[in-house]
């Protein structure tokens, strides 16, 4: 036994918990060592003339994950310089292929279905935030279908209607909003403006009886939503982190809401007595003979609101803080209003917003900045050649298309940093091509005509069959706020504060950086009679 006692003391404080520790920790340092050599090796040594560039990295599985997250356009562009229009880079383990420029765009955008596919790339986000069987849960012919139901409130006598909505949404609220008490003060743009845009959005696509049962925690509600487009949710959708349990409560939450104004209708076997979005979903009905369950009816409204505020929360948002640095455009825009409408300020309707036309430039010059939607991937699901090059995309790659990037190039804007709204003067900003995107051939990929292609540099709601249906409204939308907010405030920025404020891009929707804090000033009523 002492034999034994002598031999098994220093075995004992061999494997002790500290210097088991120690041991474990110098075991997992020196995996990642050799890690990154070989990783490092393989870059250096192992080139394959057939595949774009691979942008250098250090780190296995993390690759460029952390530079793009950060900084995407920056990402872009930087790596444009090094390695072209195409390169691939590690994306959290995934080698993605990245084709900037406007034939990159037309390459992704454009892929026929038997080579490229949104739905393994996007529904491990998009069905936790809206729902089954919707969107990317879904096969593409039946997205389509239901995209062509929801035309049903995107034409144009429905576009007509919604500017009278949205103008008296956004004074109910600058009425009622402590925010606004008084003769001047400051706010928080990115919230006020997502509050704003939520109600505008639910009073005119969705209906009265909808935007009835909103308020300022609904507006939460969305945002702990629009959360589960956090880019981690590429990978770990299912994680039990805080913000995933909070996107799948208000998920729930808003579900049912929607699920009781339906029940509520069928169950009181009313006839039609509105002509919402909710009415025509529920009396629906798929080619194959199927009506829409009602659960689904509830998760293309989630999906149908979402789409209809994200992007007009964060491009109001940056139209004013664009505005606040630039209060001589803030006035055009409101003597335009004078000089074009008249001296009383009639209330807006549809055909008076497309007469303003500095106000459609502000909103364009914006969108081309500061466009929603950075990143535009698809799966390979088959090989795919790229024309004039000798390379060859393996089914194993993501692509990346960056339309922002085109309307941030010297080569179709000049001085592409500056927000000058009045580029659109002469109806087009285009250098060196005045083709734009509603002048290229038209498809009709089962839910209405759209533009094919992607050759304009111009490009804020994306091309080809998943092209955005709702850019008519977002358009009509962001106007109305616009020009709504213009006659009612002037609006600088603080003290000391010249510059916009930077980019948030930790949602896969890219936002302005919150707080983002402006002064307002409410105009006098003598002014605006």
């Amino acid at each position: 036994m002492g034999v034994l006692a002598t031999v098994s003391e220093p075995l004992q404080d061999l494997f002790s918990d500290k210097s088991t520790g120690v041991i474990i920790a110098a075991g997992l340092l020196s995996f990642v060592v050799v890690a990154i050599i070989f990783n490092v090796l393989g870059q250096l040594l192992i080139k394959n003339p057939n595949e774009p560039p691979l942008v250098f990295h250090w780190v296995p599985f993390i690759g460029s994950t952390v530079t793009y997250g950060i900084d995407p356009y920056r990402f872009f562009f930087s790596c444009r310089e090094k390695y072209g229009d195409i390169f691939t880079f590690v994306l959290l383990g995934k080698k993605t292929t990245v084709c900037l420029g406007v034939k990159g765009n037309e390459f992704i955008l454009n892929g026929k279905l038997k080579d490229v596919n949104a739905e393994e790339v996007y529904s491990p986000l998009t069905t936790p935030v809206f729902g089954k069987e919707v969107v990317y849960d879904c096969p593409n012919a039946k997205l389509m279908e239901q995209k062509k139901f929801v035309k049903f409130g995107l034409t144009s006598d429905a576009l007509k209607s919604y500017v009278p909505l949205i103008a008296e949404e956004v004074q109910n609220f600058i009425t009622r909003s402590a925010t606004f008490r008084g003769s001047k003060g400051t706010f928080n743009v990115p919230g006020t403006m997502a509050e704003v845009t939520i109600y505008t959005a639910s009073r005119s696509l969705q209906g009265r009886e909808v935007r009835s049962k909103f308020d300022s925690s609904f507006a939460d509600l969305y945002h702990d939503l629009d959360m589960g487009f956090s880019p981690i949710n590429f990978m770990l959708p299912w994680a039990p982190l805080p913000h995933n349990r909070k996107r799948d409560y208000a998920q729930k939450k808003m579900a049912q809401t929607y699920l009781e104004i339906i029940q509520a209708r069928r169950k009181a076997g009313s006839q039609r007595d509105a002509d919402d979005m909710i009415w025509n979903l529920m009396s629906s009905v798929y080619k194959n003979g199927t009506p829409i369950p009602d659960v689904e009816v509830a998760h293309m409204m989630i999906a149908l609101l979402m789409a209809g505020q994200h992007s007009s929360s964060s491009t109001s948002a940056w139209i004013l803080l664009r505005l606040a640095t630039r209060p001589d455009i803030l006035e055009e825009l409101y003597q335009e209003q004078k000089s074009i409408l008249g001296t009383d300020m009639p209330p807006l309707t549809y055909d008076s917003l497309q007469r303003l036309t500095l106000n459609s430039q502000v909103v364009k010059e914006t969108l081309r900045i500061h466009a929603p939607i950075h990143s535009i991937m698809r799966k390979v699901i088959a090989p795919m050649s790229v024309e004039g090059t000798p390379y060859r995309i393996p089914t194993s790659r993501v692509l990346l298309a960056a339309p922002g990037v085109t309307s941030k190039t010297e080569d179709h804007f000049p001085q592409p940093d500056l927000w000058e709204p009045h580029r659109w003067d002469d109806g087009s900003a285009l250098h060196g091509s005045n083709k734009d995107a509603d002048d290229e051939e038209k498809i009709d990929y089962g839910y209405g005509l759209v533009s094919k292609g992607a050759n304009s540099p111009y490009l804020p709601f994306g091309a080809g069959r998943h092209r955005c249906i709702g850019e008519a409204f977002a358009y009509v939308q962001l106007g109305a706020i616009t020009a709504t907010m213009v006659r009612e405030f002037r609006v600088k920025n603080l003290e000391g504060k010249e510059g916009v404020v930077g980019t948030d891009y930790s949602s896969l929707f890219s936002r302005p950086l919150s707080p983002a804090v402006v002064q307002w000033e409410r105009r006098a009523k003598q002014e605006k009679a």
